[in-house]
């Protein structure tokens, strides 16, 4: 009996031997920062290779004459003359009112609308679930589907949007062009727009709706507070943050707005929609013209980044309140 017993133990002796150390013991010697840095090293390496370099590469082709078609072709160094020559460009000024004046129109509409479909889908209305399922779907669909959905809707001889008008304005359909008229085709581009992206404010406002407590209401009521008084009293300053949040994403996506109006219009008729992301990628992928370009991205990068922070800054005193 003792020298089955021993033979066991020298048996478990040598798998203890043979079997590999944990990792969890190799880990045990780290500190607890040791750890931490272990684990989001790959992320920051990744975060570098992804963004942050090539952010890094385009800041540096900004101060050069490098054409991405002409690689063999020695590479300058010219200062600040491409930050020049897009700054001193008129066409560059007239993509920027351009995308400004399509940020305003449909940030304004798509927030009366939101605020105001996320409002009466809060009412908890019979059948307010699949009504909110419909609403919701444009926002699924690809921008490219989209683009040509609504190119088809509005031709003029058999899309349906110009019956509908003409059914309501008494306008011969076959009159007017949405997106061939000089004066009609940026308001093209914002009704898709709007169709599309509305139904995300309305979610983002939905969800500051219902995070309002009950109990605010029921006081309200105590002081006799009429519903008007308690809607600008209580519910527009409690949605007013995720409003605000909810423009802000809207607003950074549409000010890089491309697929969607390319799809639609490409800029044209003339250059009435061609916003800035179209005249940058005119000049980078057309006129191969790699270090203006690059100049001109940067600009918009540090617009965006300003506003947004000059935004954020907004936000939280409005929180803070």
């Amino acid at each position: 009996m003792a020298e089955t017993t021993s033979a066991l133990d020298r048996i478990a002796a040598r798998a203890a031997r043979a079997t590999p150390v944990p990792v969890a013991r190799r880990l045990r010697g780290l500190s607890d920062r040791g750890i931490a840095w272990l684990f989001i090293t790959p992320t920051i390496l990744l975060l570098l290779a992804i963004n942050i370099f090539p952010l890094i590469w385009t800041i540096w082709l900004s101060f050069t004459n490098y054409r991405a078609n002409r690689p063999t072709l020695e590479t300058e160094f010219i200062g600040l003359q491409n930050y020049q020559r897009v700054l001193s460009n008129p066409d560059v000024w007239h993509t920027l009112q351009v995308t400004a004046r399509f940020l305003c129109w449909t940030m304004a509409i798509q927030t009366v609308l939101g605020f105001a479909l996320a409002w009466l889908i809060n009412r908890q209305f019979r059948g307010h679930g699949f009504w909110t399922t419909v609403i919701l779907l444009p926002m699924m669909l690809s921008p490219a589907v989209v683009g040509n959905f609504w190119t088809f809707l509005y031709q003029p001889q058999i899309g349906l949007f110009n019956y509908v008008v003409s059914f309501f304005t008494g306008i011969p359909p076959s009159s007017f062009q949405m997106i061939g008229d000089v004066n009609l085709a940026p308001w093209a581009i914002v009704i898709v727009d709007t169709w599309m992206w509305t139904p995300y404010i309305m979610l983002i406002c939905l969800a500051g709706l219902r995070s309002i407590p009950d109990y605010l209401y029921e006081a309200a009521e105590v002081d006799r507070a009429s519903p008007w008084r308690q809607f600008w009293s209580i519910t527009v300053p409690m949605v007013l943050p995720f409003l605000m949040l909810a423009v802000l994403f809207r607003a950074i996506e549409n000010f890089k707005m491309f697929d969607l109006v390319v799809e639609l219009t490409s800029g044209g008729p003339g250059s009435v929609t061609e916003l800035a992301s179209i005249n940058l990628k005119r000049e980078a992928f057309e006129k191969w013209r790699t270090g203006y370009s690059s100049a001109f991205a940067i600009i918009l990068f540090v617009t965006v980044f300003g506003a947004a922070n000059i935004y954020v800054k907004a936000l939280n005193a409005v929180k803070n309140r």
